[in-house]
């Protein structure tokens, strides 16, 4: 069969059933990219004679005599397509995975199809980024030369602090030319499959691999015969206490459907696949429990029964991991029945998948010293390397992780989820390993975020001012622990604390279920909790007939407030006031709300507005560790070492940026190496939107002990003092003398000098936590008839302190806000009454296209924090967690009557509306 991809001839013959998708990227085509494999995200569109089509279904043999055009073949040689320039230089991607995709389908679009433009591209997803750059881009470019988008790079020279440069990766991005966890591929790698358990909760009997063993191809097939009996958690974090160890690599006990009974190893996916089939298990079904609530009554089945507390988990024979049962301020029941009016209301939050378009996966070997080299799609590769060697009891110097750039995290990825097998895989083969999740294993295998059933009861005065919060929240974390007692602490921590109360009260459990893992998930429990708290803020403002704005200024904590009101309670003590923003945003989102917009509602649709506000510390508690290095080069240019990993948060870009103001270097003078555990010392990794406050902090260190050096070395060769040094283009000046970079790297002493040039180390270790603010505010119309919700305007205001790069922030901001349309109105991984995943794929789990989510007008307020770099402080998860609550509360006012069980979905509203209650 012969077809010319991008100009070139290929003459291959496809295997029976093949896809196009893979046959292109056998053929070294890795710009297309693997999302769904069923034709419903886009990450692998390429054209077909000129048409758009996604390549996962398009049958190979249809390629005979055709013309495929990749991202990489949009325009010749270098050059970008201008949809691709317009991208690349109007913020348009965030991890990127999706882009190369996007740029294809976006590529054929003509003027004609601007007025339908969200529809036309309904089959392209982003995660990340909110789609509004993507189509300002796509509209730029489609009319004309690529003119001014709403976010565009900044012109000039040095690109530090404070302006919109582009990501360094932005041309390879857009042409899928960046290199993703599968991109680079392994010279005969094996691949690895898992096989799944059917039952929700059983015992292995037995397990006969023989059949397995005997299909050609196959090299090796685990079970949990073949694995350590260590256990360990999947979650990673600094400290690996901090979850309990209720995991086995492979168990002779599954506790939900799918969870992972054997691996096998083959030569080729096929050959792995057919193995799979063929292993016998025998399996003793125990009895299996669903609901959170019945987990942690008497008679329930017990889920992990040998657990200790030693094991970090509370009370095992009641299915409860950790608990809070603490109150402030005196009896909670007296204040609320001392106030003059009390609210109550119980809310549910759904199961959300991360939905990132770059399933989990790893790929690994052994190097010529004998190391194990793992290449995975992790947030967290010194905290997966520390794992794998305890599970493996080796030496950490023996294992190496190291990052491409991720496709998506959102917290996903901050787990141990392909890396151990991998490993095991490789040691026992001596061959590399390749093991790739599917989609359906994405939603049935991974983690989910905590579903939690939330009650508040509030007590205030007759002018509004609170005088008693209750709150009792149930966590439900699945068959396994990963996150649970942290997302269970953060969640009920910051959502609270923003509100003065003199009596608070909080109950909080969270419990096993035999249902897909929870697991870590964007605003880290704060968006579940904030649900129930916010919405009966609104329910309080309703009942006094107040202002939900003001109502909140009434009760909002104030600077200087305590943060931590109860002295016995050590939890909330690492936090401070950094800087404070809140009433800037209230006044910003209330301004912009008042404004309104040029959005009208359908005929006969109800109109309502919302608000709600959040509050979360600038890093993770108890610790979170970044070292970093930064070296100059003999030629003038600069390379920094960070443990950080790139999935979209934009760490490379600020990290250069730092670097560019500290040095006061060009932008483009700044090399970034990253996310690789031999290039620098321990980081705990890139999640609790750590990128600028820790791992910024890091760089900035070093990047000023490097500077400081400098101006040593040139003073020392000038004779002069330190002081009256400055850097300047190609050197030091030393009153008037010009000390050039290479006579600097020549003069500097053996032991600060590497193979690049002179080095100098920083290091941060955030203990400290400050506070970012954010307030979100919606106008929606709401059709009785369907139950169909729109959102007329959306707005956010924000506090990231110093705002380091402009558009890259606000991209944050409006892919966080995305994200929290979804798990607000669409998003729900249902479960069915045998505890298995019924929607594993994006055809029938709802993540937002186009025509969903409306521009978000963004504002900052203008702050500067005491611990970040340059006053700057995070904003990566924050953005997410007010959406739903306001969004909810918006059709609360809409309908005259309140939903609480999130997602508000078509069903759920529609029965509000005509007074039908919840079957769910």
């Amino acid at each position: 069969m012969r077809f010319r991809v991008d100009g070139t001839e290929v003459d291959v013959e496809p295997r029976p059933g093949q896809c196009a998708r893979t046959l292109l990227r056998e053929q070294g085509r890795t710009e297309v990219k693997k999302g769904c494999d069923a034709g419903d995200c886009g990450a692998c569109a390429v054209l077909l004679d000129g048409t758009p089509v996604h390549s996962c279904i398009l049958p190979a043999a249809r390629l005979d005599g055709r013309e495929i055009t990749t991202a990489a073949g949009l325009a010749p040689g270098d050059e970008l397509h201008p949809v691709q320039e317009a991208i690349a230089s109007g913020f348009g991607f965030q991890c990127g995975f999706c882009t190369a995709g996007m740029t294809v389908t976006a590529s054929a679009l003509t003027v004609d199809d601007l007025p339908d433009l969200d529809r036309r591209m309904k089959g392209s997803l982003c995660r990340c980024t909110g789609y509004r750059p993507i189509r300002e881009a796509i509209r730029a470019a489609t009319l004309g030369p690529v003119r001014e988008t709403g976010a565009r790079a900044d012109a000039g020279a040095v690109g530090g602090i404070g302006t919109s440069v582009a990501a360094p990766a932005a041309r390879r991005i857009v042409q899928g030319r960046e290199p993703f966890t599968f991109d680079e591929p392994v010279p005969g790698a094996l691949v690895l499959r898992v096989l799944g358990s059917p039952h929700a909760h059983a015992r292995i009997l037995s397990i006969d691999v023989a059949a397995a063993r005997a299909v050609p191809g196959v090299v090796a097939v685990l079970t949990h015969h073949d694995v350590p009996a260590t256990r360990f958690s999947t979650a990673r974090h600094e400290h690996r206490t901090d979850d309990p160890d209720d995991t086995r690599i492979l168990d002779d006990t599954v506790r939900f459907v799918g969870q992972r009974v054997a691996a096998v190893v083959a030569e080729t996916a096929e050959a792995a696949d057919a193995a799979c089939r063929a292993i016998g298990v025998d399996y003793e079904v125990l009895p299996a429990v669903f609901d959170a609530d019945a987990a942690r009554r008497p008679g329930a089945p017990v889920l992990h029964p040998e657990l200790t507390t030693d094991d970090r988990v509370a009370e095992a024979s009641r299915n409860v991991i950790a608990e809070l049962h603490e109150g402030v301020g005196g009896d909670i029941d007296e204040a609320l029945a001392a106030s003059a009016v009390t609210v109550h209301g119980t809310w549910q939050t759904s199961r959300v998948s991360h939905a990132q378009l770059e399933t989990h996966g790893a790929v690994g070997w052994l190097d010529d010293d004998g190391r194990i080299v793992i290449r995975s799609s992790t947030q967290v590769p010194f905290l997966v390397r520390d794992e794998v060697a305890r599970l493996l009891d080796r030496d950490p110097a023996t294992v190496r992780v190291h990052v491409a750039r991720v496709g998506g995290g959102f917290g996903g990825k901050q787990e141990l989820f392909s890396e151990d097998l991998v490993a095991l895989a490789v040691l026992r083969t001596g061959r590399p390993v390749a093991f790739d999740f599917s989609r359906v294993e994405e939603f049935t295998r991974t983690s989910v975020r905590h579903p939690m059933r939330v009650a508040v009861t509030l007590g205030a005065t007759d002018e509004g001012r609170l005088t008693a919060i209750k709150l009792d929240v149930l966590s439900d974390t699945g068959a396994y622990g990963n996150h649970a007692i942290g997302v269970l602490m953060h969640g009920c921590a910051e959502s609270t604390i923003i509100y003065r109360s003199p009596v608070r009260r909080l109950d909080a459990e969270v419990v096993y279920t035999n249902t897909v893992p929870s697991g870590a998930f964007r605003g880290y429990g704060l968006g579940q909790v904030m649900l129930g708290i916010e919405s009966a803020m609104d329910l309080l403002a309703q009942r006094l007939d107040l202002d939900p704005f003001e109502v909140r200024r009434l009760n909002a904590v104030r600077e200087g407030d305590p943060l931590h009101p109860d002295p016995e309670e050590e939890y909330e003590e690492d936090l401070v006031w950094g800087s404070y923003g809140l009433d800037q945003c209230l006044d910003l989102a209330e301004e912009a709300l008042r404004r309104g917009n040029d959005a009208v509602p359908p005929d006969g649709w109800l109109v309502g507005e919302g608000m709600a506000m959040g509050m979360l510390a600038t890093l993770a508690p108890g610790g979170h560790v970044s070292h970093a290095t930064a070296t100059l080069r003999a030629d003038g240019g600069y390379v920094v070492h960070v443990g950080t990993a790139e999935f979209g948060n934009g760490a490379t870009t600020v990290h250069r940026q730092i670097a560019a103001t500290a040095l006061e270097a060009d932008f483009a003078s700044i090399d970034l190496r990253h996310a690789d555990t031999d290039l620098v010392a321990h980081d705990t990794g890139a999640f609790a939107s750590t990128g600028i406050t820790v791992a910024g902090k890091a760089v900035h260190a070093a990047c000023l002990a490097l500077r400081e050096r400098m101006l040593e070395i040139a003073a020392s060769v000038t004779g002069s003092d330190a002081a009256a040094g400055r850097l300047a283009p190609g050197g030091v000046d030393v009153g008037g003398r010009l000390v050039g970079f290479a006579e600097i790297v020549a003069a500097a002493g053996e032991d600060e000098r590497t193979a690049e040039g002179l080095t100098a180390a920083g290091a941060e270790f955030g203990e400290r936590r400050s506070l970012a603010f954010n307030v979100h505010a919606v106008r929606v119309a709401v059709d009785p008839e369907t139950g169909s919700v729109r959102l007329l305007q959306s707005v956010q205001a924000a506090d990231a302190g110093t705002v380091m790069n402009p558009a890259q922030c606000r991209g944050q901001i409006e892919g966080g806000v995305a994200q929290g349309v979804g798990s607000a109105l669409y998003e729900e991984v249902l479960i069915d009454e045998r505890g298995a995943v019924v929607n594993p794929v994006f055809r029938q789990y709802r993540v937002p296209q186009f025509a969903d989510i409306p521009d978000t007008e963004v504002y900052f307020a203008e702050t500067a924090d005491d611990l970040g770099p340059y006053g700057a402080k995070s904003m990566s998860e924050a953005p997410y967690n007010p959406v739903a609550p306001a969004i909810g509360n918006a059709i609360a006012r809409a309908l005259g009557a309140r939903p609480h069980h999130q997602p508000f979905t078509r069903e759920r509203v529609w029965r509000l509306a005509n007074g039908h209650p919840d079957p769910h």
